[in-house]
């Protein structure tokens, strides 16, 4: 099962780009949790801790596309490195001016959040260049969702060791200064350096010209938002069954449902075609968050929420194949990373909207958004299935690494922007 993983990560730089760009993007994956740990710590309110974290994730939403451009236009060493620099310089800066001056706070914050280098989408880009085969890069796109999950759950556990062993402030410049070293480490490498993102036609809108891509961000807002809503539906259900420990449980086995179901899924070549594939596995996401209504005991509610996280790896890692396939010439970076941003952005407003519809239905009609946002999901990916199923940009089917000198033909790769 595991073979095709051990044969991705034998792949020359496979390992130090997939451990660098993890190790890059830690003071993403936690700095919510950071961020409200420090303010609490400085004597800050929640609600002040809360409007912090949420300016750094609107600004991050922002500033991820426009990185990614940047990316494709210049190269990654340029524009990866200098952006995690100022954006752990930001966050330092934060970090030592504290909360007394609410104005610098939300500026450093924000500036931490836009200057995010977009070293995910990154890493997709350069997978085709470093693995030279089809089946090999979605099993990489696979590893790559499932190692996200490991991230996610691991990394707020490093905040609070950083936080139990120093403090909040040493969490901060601990974790950003890690994620400078590993950015460092995915820059300075020979695929990243010898990257360069194909000629690209000048217009405004960049990637969201293709019909293709839109399509795929319609539907995965909506998958953010059936993410974002189980969060904030999981505290009152915590409350009446066990307090803070059943919502943690909760949390960890929706990760445990997505880390399983995106090693099964990587492990594994599919045939047909990846829009195909993708509406099932996305009714099945749907379907998998709609017994979460029953609301049984703890211990049913936690393996109810393995089994909800089970397709959602499978998910990102089929749209990563979609994304590649419908990028315009010229702008992958920017187009996965257009995806991250329109995921977190569906998250936060999941989260939003599951606050007031909690607050008067009860934990019941919570748990009844996320069925509800994957059904709207499919009807989205239903409903453009000729658009993501058309190929992209009139590209031939067989086309060309832009890393290789020698153009050696890669089968099945959108023609012209793979790395």
């Amino acid at each position: 099962m595991g073979s095709g993983y051990l044969e991705v990560l034998r792949a020359r730089h496979a390992v130090r780009l997939l451990a660098g760009t993890l190790v890059g993007r830690l003071p993403n994956a936690t700095a919510p949790i950071a961020i409200v740990l420090f303010v609490r710590a400085e004597g800050g309110s929640y609600s002040l801790a809360g409007a912090l974290a949420a300016v750094y994730g609107v600004a991050n939403a922002v500033g991820q596309p426009v990185l990614g451009r940047l990316v494709d236009l210049y190269g990654q060493p340029r524009v990866q490195l200098p952006a995690a620099v100022l954006s752990a310089s930001a966050m330092a800066g934060f970090a030592f001016a504290g909360t007394g001056t609410a104005v610098v706070a939300y500026l450093a914050v924000g500036a931490a959040g836009l200057l995010t280098p977009p070293l995910e989408g990154g890493l997709r880009a350069l997978w085709p260049g470093v693995l030279r085969g089809e089946d090999r890069v979605h099993t990489a796109y696979a590893m790559d969702a499932v190692a996200q999950e490991v991230m996610f759950t691991v990394g707020p556990l490093l905040v609070t060791v950083c936080v139990s062993v120093w403090s909040p402030q040493a969490a901060l410049l601990v974790l950003n200064v890690l994620g400078v070293l590993g950015a460092l480490s995915v820059v300075v490498s020979p695929p990243s350096r010898a990257w360069r993102s194909a000629p690209r036609e000048a217009h405004w809108l960049g990637a969201l010209r293709s019909g293709g891509l839109l399509a795929l961000l319609g539907a995965f807002l909506f998958v953010g938002m059936a993410l974002g809503s189980i969060t904030v539906a999981s505290v009152p259900y915590a409350d009446e069954h066990g307090g803070d420990a059943v919502y943690g449980w909760l949390m960890a086995a929706l990760g445990l449902g997505a880390l399983v179901g995106g090693a099964v899924y990587g492990a594994r070549q599919w045939a047909g075609e990846p829009a195909r594939r993708l509406r099932v596995l996305v009714a099945a996401l749907a379907v998998c968050y709609l017994p979460l209504m029953l609301m049984p005991g703890a211990v049913g509610m936690v393996l109810l929420a393995v089994v909800a996280g089970v397709f959602l790896a499978p998910c990102i890692a089929c749209a990563f194949v979609l994304v590649d396939v419908h990028a315009p010439r010229g702008t992958v970076t920017e187009a996965f990373s257009w995806l991250v941003t329109t995921f977190t952005v569906g998250a936060s407003v999941g989260t939003g909207l599951a606050g007031p519809v909690v607050e008067h239905g009860g934990a019941l009609w919570g748990f009844a958004l996320p069925g509800a946002a994957g059904c709207v999901s499919l009807l989205v990916l239903a409903g453009t299935g000729r658009v993501l199923a058309a190929p992209a940009w009139g590209a031939v089917v067989a086309a060309s690494s832009e890393n290789d000198p020698n153009r050696a033909v890669e089968p099945r790769f959108s023609s012209g922007h793979q790395a």
